[in-house]
């Protein structure tokens, strides 16, 4: 079986500055990074000049896979337009590939019907934006029982209709995999995978939140190592990227270690 790339998300060390960050991928061997807009008073939402690091990332030999991302990308209006143009020419010139699109989360657009026209309606505005700028859209269904766009199979189902590949991929998040309940796997659509775990044996999945989203170890609830299997054998090449949002892991003295330990843990285990 072909092995694990792995990736690194900002929210892995987001005390870190941009040029550190990318130090401790490419002191991990990773070389894909993806960059984030909603760490505050970091890169990019302090300021931070595209041209910078898209520098920094030249010099840490890093590829910039994705900016995370465009929030409420679903609810199509004047105000998600101006942000996905901000956002899109911020990514081609920082150089990145792509941009993370993020449903919303807050309990509304949820009616059959309604979610399914409101996600067209996105996909259809956001295509030539893309398009022109030669970047992916990544649509990231969220398994949160509140969430707007739960399911994969109804994202894929939308682009595919459009007949919208390549613009648009998936990103399988196994945090959301697992919440969402979903088992279909759509590795020919899937353009990022995002990896995080959940030990803590007290809390139901209902209940499970970012907070409790830590590294992969022994004790994962999510069941990781086999969602990265299963993705593996359905021939999916691209990269696995740490996403933990756990406040113990952003407090750890050295990520690295951690990081390593489970790197190291997966690939043993796929």
């Amino acid at each position: 079986m072909a092995s694990i790339r792995f990736a690194l998300n900002h929210m892995a060390a987001p005390s870190l500055s941009i040029e550190d960050f990318f130090a401790l991928a490419v002191s991990l061997g990773i070389d894909a990074v993806e960059i984030r807009n909603d760490l505050a008073g970091n890169a990019i939402l302090d300021g931070t000049r595209p041209e910078v690091i898209r520098q920094a990332a030249a010099r840490h030999g890093v590829a910039i896979i994705s900016i995370n991302a465009l929030q409420r990308f679903n609810e199509w209006n004047a105000t998600r337009e101006r942000e996905a143009r901000e956002l899109i020419d911020y990514a081609k010139a920082v150089g990145s590939q792509a941009v993370v699109l993020v449903p919303k989360n807050d309990g509304t657009g949820r009616a059959d019907g309604e979610r399914q026209a409101n996600l067209r309606q996105s996909l259809v505005a956001l295509r030539p934006m893309l398009d022109a700028a030669g970047l992916v859209g990544l649509v990231e269904p969220l398994g949160f029982e509140i969430c707007s766009l739960r399911s994969k199979a109804e994202a894929a189902d939308a682009i595919e209709t459009l007949g919208a590949q390549p613009t648009f991929r998936l990103v399988h998040d196994t945090f959301h995999h697992h919440l969402a309940g979903e088992t279909p796997f759509f590795a020919h659509l899937t353009g990022l995978v995002h990896i995080s775990g959940v030990s803590d044996p007290a809390v139901s999945v209902a209940d499970m939140r970012d907070s409790h989203r830590a590294l992969v170890d022994a004790d994962d609830r999510l069941g990781n190592a086999a969602q990265i299997r299963a993705l593996l054998q359905a021939s999916y090449k691209g990269p696995f990227s740490f996403e933990p949002f756990a406040s113990e892991v952003h407090a750890l003295k050295d990520p690295g270690a951690a990081l390593k330990a489970s790197m190291d843990y997966l690939a043993a285990k796929v």
